[in-house]
């Protein structure tokens, strides 16, 4: 990390003098996650009629942005971002919003090698300490990445934000051209997935797979909770964690003593994550946590350094698997509903750790205009983005089983699949694997 301790010192602006430096055509970036702007969001999009083709980064908005609220036709600001939350998926389907398909832990070498500079950089970080860093808070990811490339690097701070340990998890006064004060409000939690029957019968699966020593990476929704429920009344101990995102359920498994890291050759000891989204509770526990160290993206994605701690267990949901085991997580035909993310990555990185291994679980079927449907098919809906490949797919899990399909042929893998599919589908299935030769007429 660069530091001059005798260069740059920043400038107190208001939000409206940092808007005022935004120029037609610019790219910003607004951070990410807990660490986008919002004084200087209402500002910028109080200056909509004078500007145009301002083109903004983001990742996963947990709060409406102003700009495009003010601009609901896309004619002032464009908009991309690195993975949707629900409010980005709607200004998608509103034609306002962009997805950049990527893997998560690769972003940080596209701001270096790949992208325009930044041409103004809005990142909400916890006002200067007495050694003049801003700390990031829980969401590191690539500020780091954005910082190094921006003409122009304004901090917009916010005491609410938890102030969390880790490795490059925060930007010196020296590189910081203009300070903006924040609203403080406390950064925005994510509410808990309910855990249905389903989740449980999955989660209880995935839990009976992971041993003592285990190094975890949980994903988000209620079957990744289920699973750290599950944890919570087992008798497994000694837990690690490697992370992308720190969620509540390895909070509580961390405040019940069931995580040491004592097994981990990365960080031994620490409980390693990227961003941290959850309650205040989470939030709370991280503050000044030591035990907790939030790295930068490519420090916890890249598959080379996952691999490096043993009995990885990587678990991540998808929406529709096929019968040669391709999972499609990301979108429903042409209309992309989250991103990639860390998926690919975790369950390489995961597959290439000693005794690792990935788990990619879903529930059987789903609803659609009061019709039950099967989320294990023969094709993927067509338009579907293929998460991770059939060379990649370790274990799938359902409510009805747990198949692990490496070394399987197409055949045996149909064959696994359909039986994990609800019974209701599985005659048709196999009628379809049968019909287009995945499974032949002789096969047992």
């Amino acid at each position: 990390m660069k530091v001059n301790p005798g260069g740059k010192t920043p400038r107190h602006i208001s939000a409206a003098e940092a808007a005022a430096l935004v120029k037609s055509g610019d790219w910003l970036d607004y951070g990410v996650i807990t660490g986008q702007p919002d004084v200087f969001d209402a500002a910028l999009a109080a200056r909509r009629d004078e500007l145009e083709g301002v083109k903004i980064r983001n990742c996963l908005s947990l709060r409406p942005r102003a700009v495009l609220e003010a601009d609901p036709e896309g004619k002032h600001f464009l908009w991309f971002s690195w993975h949707f939350s629900g409010y980005d998926r709607k200004k998608h389907d509103a034609g306002i919003s962009h997805y950049i398909p990527v893997n998560l832990g690769e972003i940080p070498d596209y701001y270096r090698r790949f992208n325009p500079p930044v041409d103004v950089a809005i990142i909400k970080a916890r006002p200067m300490d007495e050694n003049g860093w801003f700390n990031f808070g829980g969401a590191n990811l690539w500020h780091r990445a954005v910082i190094e490339c921006a003409r122009t690097v304004i901090i917009e701070t916010n005491p609410a934000i938890p102030h969390c340990e880790g490795e490059m998890n925060g930007v010196h006064a020296s590189e910081v051209d203009f300070i903006v004060e924040g609203d403080g409000q406390p950064p925005t939690e994510l509410p808990n997935s309910p855990i249905g029957d389903v989740d449980r019968a999955v989660g209880r699966r995935i839990a009976n797979e992971i041993e003592d020593g285990a190094c975890l990476q949980i994903g988000i929704g209620g079957m990744p909770n289920a699973v750290c429920a599950l944890l919570l009344d087992s008798s497994v101990k000694d837990l690690g964690i490697h992370t992308e995102m720190l969620t509540d359920g390895i909070g509580e498994l961390y405040r019940a003593g069931r995580i040491t890291g004592v097994a981990k050759r990365l960080q031994p000891g620490k409980i390693v994550y990227s961003f941290a989204l959850g309650t205040k509770e989470l939030y709370r526990t991280i503050d000044r946590n030591p035990d907790f160290q939030c790295l930068p993206v490519e420090n916890t994605n890249m598959p080379h350094v996952i691999m490096q701690n043993d009995k990885v267990v990587a678990i991540n949901n998808t929406t529709q698997i096929d019968l040669q085991g391709q999972a499609a997580s990301e979108s429903d035909g042409h209309r992309h509903i989250s991103g990639t993310g860390g998926q690919l990555q975790f369950v390489r990185g995961a597959y290439a750790s000693k005794g690792g291994k990935s788990f990619v679980c879903l529930a059987s079927t789903y609803e659609r205009k009061g019709q039950r449907r099967s989320r294990i098919v023969l094709n993927l809906t067509p338009g579907n983005v293929v998460t991770t490949p059939r060379s990649d797919m370790m274990y799938v899990v359902t409510e009805y089983g747990i198949a692990n399909l490496k070394g399987k042929s197409v055949a045996d893998r149909a064959k696994a699949l359909i039986g994990l599919a609800h019974p209701d589908f599985r005659e048709d299935l196999e009628r379809q694997a049968r019909e287009h030769g995945l499974l032949p007429r002789h096969y047992y």
